[in-house]
């Protein structure tokens, strides 16, 4: 007879137990096609920042976790909202995700003042889908993953790019772009609870990490001015690599200027170069505009994440 796992919150995670989380996350179901943690989470994962929720089993094997973390505040209410993410794993992986998300709003009512708890639901197999809903949350926001092929794509090589007068596409250098490229990103993105509020250390992060290429990072220049960008990112940890139209983003100076679809060519020939069959991108469904570019040029839906909230 085994014993109901009982959720502890350590104040920190051990080099150890962050290890093991993120072996909880490589060997999930669906694993390469919808991580159950986000990049941010996972970069969260060695910081005392947030909050973390563990279950382990009998053998002291972690089974679940949680991490509950400080949003961005949304619209005219100046408290923040709180996010949860959660992944389980094993038999009764529905049942450890109730347990987890249940501990995850006891942690919140005793320490955080919050408008909204957010938690999401990374593809449609996730058991937070039941647990969410068993909660009492709403599904608020859909985050549509999208896909097409790059290998033999005549569509996306043929003619060259076209861009206004005066305008030129290079690559972003560390250290000099940081600043410019973290103010046209939140004004590109003023709307987006989580892109349009990065940090130096969240631009940073990223820089360090080992998938990190500045080839791949591009920006479209009008002298020293810079009007938009497209950051591409390569998958190198599934069966097969990769490429990711990871962020695309136009000043709104520069709105008008037909800039969108240069850049997000741009950036599908670099991943082209890179001898990568397939891409994807993550797209709100409400940003419709988006959504009907990237259908025009062949992206279909491949999966979809839910965020559900709790007022």
């Amino acid at each position: 007879m085994t014993s109901e796992p009982t959720p502890y919150s350590p104040a920190a995670l051990s080099p150890e137990q962050a290890a093991a989380v993120r072996r909880l996350v490589s060997s999930a179901p669906d694993a390469a096609d919808s991580p159950q943690l986000s990049e941010q989470a996972l970069l969260n994962l060695g910081s005392a920042d947030v909050q973390h929720v563990l279950i382990t089993d009998d053998t002291a094997s972690i089974v679940g976790y949680a991490q509950v973390s400080e949003q961005p505040a949304e619209g005219d209410d100046p408290r923040p909202v709180t996010g949860i993410e959660l992944i389980t794993a094993g038999q009764g992986s529905a049942a450890l995700a109730g347990t987890l998300l249940a501990e995850s709003l006891r942690l919140i009512e005793r320490e955080v003042t919050a408008s909204t708890v957010q938690v999401w639901a990374h593809g449609e197999h996730s058991p937070v889908h039941q647990a969410a809903k068993a909660a009492g949350f709403t599904a608020t926001r859909t985050l549509f993953q999208l896909r097409r092929p790059l290998a033999g794509e005549p569509s996306l090589t043929d003619g060259e790019l076209v861009l206004p007068p005066g305008v030129s596409l290079r690559s972003f250098v560390p250290g000099q772009d940081d600043e410019a490229w973290l103010a046209v990103n939140a004004a590109a993105f003023a709307t987006h609870p989580e892109q349009g509020s990065w940090t130096q250390s969240e631009l940073t992060e990223r820089i360090n990490s080992d998938w990190f290429d500045p080839a791949g990072f591009l920006l479209a220049v009008r002298g020293p001015e810079l009007l938009g960008f497209h950051w591409t990112k390569v998958h190198r940890d599934g069966p097969q690599p990769l490429g990711e139209v990871y962020v695309i983003g136009v000043a709104p100076r520069a709105q008008g200027m037909r800039l969108g679809k240069s850049l997000l060519l741009a950036g599908l020939r670099h991943l082209i170069d890179q001898q990568l069959e397939t891409v994807l991108l993550y797209v709100d469904e409400s940003n419709t505009t988006a959504v009907q570019l990237y259908r025009r040029l062949g992206f279909t839906t491949f999966s979809a994440d839910v965020q559900y909230s709790q007022h």
